[in-house]
């Protein structure tokens, strides 16, 4: 099973876990597990049913998707939900 690294600002719907290990083939499979297990953080990820939120980027094994919801995920993988940086200057 995948293992998916929660950001801390997600971690509440978590129950607090940093990490959470779900199952799937492909990053669709693992967020729709994902979603089953803790319903809420759903929303937080996914705007629609094909498409993340603006706000997140999603990486597997380091690389960040490129194929969407389609991209691979291995047994081993490690999948990161990382949100977008805001502030700073130009």
């Amino acid at each position: 099973m995948a293992v998916v690294w929660i950001p801390s600002l997600l971690q509440r719907f978590t129950g607090n876990d940093e990490k959470v290990t779900v199952p799937g083939s492909t990053l669709g499979q693992v967020i729709n597990n994902l979603s089953a297990k803790y319903p809420a953080i759903r929303d937080h990820i996914m705007n629609s049913d094909t498409e993340f939120q603006e706000s997140i980027a999603l990486a597997v094994d380091g690389n960040i998707c490129t194929k969407g919801l389609l991209e691979p995920v291995m047994d081993n993988s490690e999948v990161h939900v990382i949100p977008a940086m805001e502030g700073g200057q130009a």
